[in-house]
């Protein structure tokens, strides 16, 4: 498989960072995944402005070529040379160039893209409803960088190994008041008497884009945010999950209370096309 390097295609496996590097340091940047579907970067323009939104909040000097089209272009390119154009998951990650301790001497950002075919499947709403608990050993902060999609992921992947130690299919991660932020690759949503709540983003959660997404376009539904606590979501008729990847996922138990799909299944065919 091909990657890009700083704007250059090459093999996948060669080595290409050192000890130094920051993001192996200290999680110094951010990423992006992203969907490709015949050619085309879905939600490109909000996954671009997220990007662009991450560098300023964390000091980068941003090169005046750093623009979607700039990106789009070798993401189009990468996935033609590793023939996974049809349908892709690509991440791009980038992190902050040269060495120093916390203390950056250089603010330049460097990037990788790499992408992975990506199987038809992922277009249709789960089957089964998902199993989702409470990941207690961990809380987001409420900053502004908790917004970010950081290089540095720790909550996250303690929250991930405990959803499979618990044989669960997602965790719930809370903020420092006890209430919900996100998930360990989603943002979440609720709905009670027809009406679809999520929290904002000065709950902790990171800004999804199909979040924004949701936020932003027309639907049967009222969505709006709100801040959750743990009884909201055993309390309430439905719960779905959302990301870049799978677009909505529905949850079909959290401890002790089971839920429906019926809203999150007309969201899932609206998305499904109003996207493509």
């Amino acid at each position: 498989m091909q990657l890009c390097y700083n704007g250059k295609f090459m093999a996948g496996d060669k080595p290409l960072l050192t000890v130094d590097n920051r993001s192996f340091r200290y999680g110094d940047g951010c990423f992006e995944t992203m969907k490709v579907y015949q050619g085309q970067l879905l939600l490109a323009d909000l996954h671009f402005e997220r990007l662009i939104a991450s560098l300023h909040l964390l000091h980068f000097h941003i090169p005046a070529h750093f623009t979607k089209d700039y990106f789009t272009g070798l993401i189009r390119e990468l996935c033609r040379l590793n023939s996974v154009s049809e349908l892709a998951r690509v991440r791009l990650t980038v992190w902050r160039a040269g060495t120093g301790l916390y203390d950056p001497v250089d603010h330049t950002p460097h990037f990788i893209i790499q992408c992975w075919e990506l199987p038809e499947h992922i277009f249709e709403l789960n089957s089964a409803g998902l199993l989702l608990d409470v990941f207690p050993d961990v809380v987001k902060s409420c900053d502004k960088i908790s917004s970010v999609k950081s290089n540095n992921c720790l909550p996250y992947v303690l929250a991930a190994l405990y959803a499979k130690q618990h044989q669960v299919n997602e965790t719930v991660l809370l903020n420092q008041h006890g209430r919900v932020a996100d998930t360990t690759i989603a943002n979440i949503f609720i709905v009670r008497n027809s009406h679809v709540y999520t929290p904002p983003l000065t709950e902790g959660g990171v800004c999804g884009v199909m979040r924004k997404y949701l936020l932003q376009k027309e639907f049967p539904f009222r969505i709006s945010e709100q801040p959750l606590s743990v009884k909201d979501l055993q309390t309430a008729d439905e719960i779905f999950l959302t990301n870049a990847i799978f677009g909505i996922r529905w949850v079909g138990r959290f401890r002790n209370s089971s839920y429906g799909n019926a809203t999150a299944a007309i969201l899932h065919e609206m998305l499904f096309e109003s996207m493509l």
